[in-house]
């Protein structure tokens, strides 16, 4: 074989090699980035209505944490699937359902009865007990749940985690 065509060859062999890693790469690139896209397309609503309880559960007046199921869980979920809320029952079955998580940095508050106030160790942030704002570092009060009182029994739409851009 000449020294020209053995040239030719080793060129075409580096031609290809180096098309197909340029394939495989944009391959790898793309996947997710198609992904990407097509999730932001389906906009697939991941909320439910999740029975709380009977009404009997949360007294006229008072405040109390409620836990219910995530609807969309995978069995290796265990505990986590488990959501707490905070129930306030305004009286006349007018409810608040609050979401467990800090509008700061989602760290779960605390109830308070004896100042009914709503507290976040994390960085102090505090809440009145209608859920607004009353002091710290959150941009806003805390989140609430849609819900229902369908005969004697408390309803949210839960399952997805409330955000500043999606709140619940």
């Amino acid at each position: 074989m000449s020294d020209e065509s053995q040239a030719s060859s080793r060129r075409k062999f580096l031609m290809r090699t180096g098309i197909a890693l340029n394939v495989v790469a944009a391959s790898l690139i793309a996947v997710p980035v198609i992904g990407y896209i097509a999730a932001a397309l389906r906009k697939r609503s991941y909320q439910a209505w999740v029975s709380l309880g009977p009404m009997s559960s949360f007294p006229a007046g008072e405040t109390r944490l409620a836990t219910y199921r995530n609807p969309f869980t995978v069995p290796w979920d265990g505990r986590t699937a488990d959501v707490a809320c905070w129930v306030r029952n305004m009286g006349a079955s007018q409810m608040q359902v609050f979401a467990v998580n800090c509008a700061h940095l989602g760290c779960p508050v605390r109830w308070f009865p004896e100042s009914k106030l709503f507290m976040c160790p994390c960085h102090g942030g505090v809440y009145y007990e209608d859920g607004s704002r009353a002091s710290g570092p959150p941009p806003r009060g805390l989140f609430e749940y849609e819900y229902e009182v369908r005969g004697d029994e408390l309803w949210v739409r839960g399952g997805q985690m409330p955000t500043l851009a999606n709140p619940v």
